[in-house]
């Protein structure tokens, strides 16, 4: 059971798995998935450009805030025959939440838990009223639930499944036992989704209010199935001064000639200099195995370059996130251990895009109301069909009545076969 007084370090969740073990855990959620593939499942979304805006009117979507924590999916599942937890990161690593600290039962049973989940959210650090802070793992997905895969359903319908069968029961189990929550390892909430409409609300109250750091808006389309890797239908919005992309950082140092010194000790050739400023390559992400194309430079002041020497960790053959300044230079934000690949060359694209044709906070108050208005439209027309459909099932049931309606026969003039009436039928739900 956790220390109520430990803050859980979100980026080494639990106690991390490795070897034999972690192959056979990558390979099981491979497996419970119907995937060959043994990396991350998790869906990445794509960086939100002008045209996007029109395709807000084309599509319900939902939206929530973008948190500044760690994307993690929850593994619901047992260990010798015990319920057992893990976070899977980014990097596709395991981390097995401690034993007895989470808990996650069954519809009216307490003592049963559920196996066989997988469920997506992301991991932040909640600054309490009275200064503490509180590890929360919100969850925004549901892929897959004790077995049953929701991959193909609609988004509001994997929420849906994933509030009555997992969060409803949850929540029962805080409000029975609020004594145990300070020995959670997380606590669990779901992220709060707005009709994508509600860009003002968004902007004006939910961010403000929030007790943790965000750092955008995620745009969800409702009538989507998940899908692993990149969706074009989860539109990632950022503000100006966040727009970022992640680059794998290769460093170059200039050669220095060999002095007096070095010569006396047997150095005759030019060595790298790793006390000079380097170039700063940025390479992006090929895939299938392909190697890491030079993309830019990132401009370092040499104040930065102190800075950076004095954290006194590797540099080179890192994942660095950075932005482009006023004079489209690449500069450093900070290193993303989480990552264990830069950006696809697909999303470098997608992000230059959304920086270059960005869309700002203004833009997108201003689309509310068309937004509004087609949404509504679109939910007038299904009803309009439905009702129609209704009608014409109505009629049709109407018209073809019985055969030999208002003939009257005996029971014993229809014979030995007549059949006996049957229970009646159960409606399905």
């Amino acid at each position: 059971m956790a220390d109520p007084n430990d803050v859980l370090p979100i980026n080494e969740p639990g106690m991390k798995i490795e070897g034999d073990a972690l192959y056979a855990l990558r390979r099981e959620v491979a497996q419970l998935l119907d995937r060959k593939n043994l990396g991350f499942p998790g869906a990445q979304p794509v960086s939100f450009a002008r045209r996007h805006l029109e395709e807000l009117t084309k599509q319900d979507y939902y939206v929530c805030e973008k948190s500044d924590g760690l994307r993690y999916l929850l593994y619901l599942t047992t260990y010798n025959d015990e319920e057992a937890h893990y976070l899977i990161d980014r990097r596709n690593d395991f981390w097995i939440v401690p034993k007895n600290s989470l808990h996650f039962p069954v519809p009216r049973d307490v003592q049963g838990f559920h196996v066989s989940t997988l469920i997506d959210g992301e991991l932040v650090l909640d600054k309490l009223p009275d200064g503490k802070l509180q590890p929360k793992y919100l969850v925004f997905d549901c892929m897959i639930l004790d077995g049953n895969s929701l991959m193909s359903r609609t988004l509001d319908k994997r929420l849906a499944y994933f509030q009555e069968r997992i969060y409803d029961p949850y929540k029962q189990l805080l409000q029975s036992y609020p004594q145990e929550i300070p020995f959670m390892h997380f606590i669990v909430e779901m992220k709060s989704m707005q009709f994508s409409y509600a860009i003002e609300l968004m902007f004006a109250k939910i961010l403000p209010d929030l007790p943790h750091g965000n750092d955008g808006l995620i745009f969800t389309c409702r009538t989507s199935e998940y899908k692993h890797g990149t969706d074009p239908h989860i539109l990632k919005w950022k503000p100006e001064d966040e727009n970022s992309i992640d680059f794998r950082l290769i460093l170059d140092f200039p050669l220095a000639q060999p002095d007096e010194q070095d010569i006396a000790e047997g150095v005759t050739e030019p060595y790298p200099d790793y006390d000079a400023m380097p170039i700063c390559n940025l390479h992006a992400f090929a895939g299938d195995g392909r190697e890491d194309p030079w993309f830019s430079t990132m401009h370092l002041e040499p104040k930065e370059w102190e800075g950076l020497k004095a954290l006194k960790e590797r540099l080179n053959d890192r994942i660095v996130e950075c932005y482009m300044d006023s004079q489209k230079r690449w500069r450093y934000m900070r290193f993303r251990d989480d990552k264990e690949n830069a950006n696809h060359t697909s999303t470098v694209q997608s992000v230059i895009e959304s920086i270059t044709d960005r869309v700002t906070k203004q833009d997108l108050t201003n689309a509310q109301k068309v937004i509004r208005d087609e949404w509504k439209r679109r939910a007038a027309d299904e009803q309009a069909r439905e009702r129609k459909e209704a009608e014409k099932r109505r009629a049709a049931s109407a018209s073809s009545g019985p055969l030999n309606a208002g003939v009257k026969r005996k029971a014993d003039g229809q014979g030995n076969g007549r059949p006996s009436p049957g229970p009646p039928m159960k409606k399905e739900l």
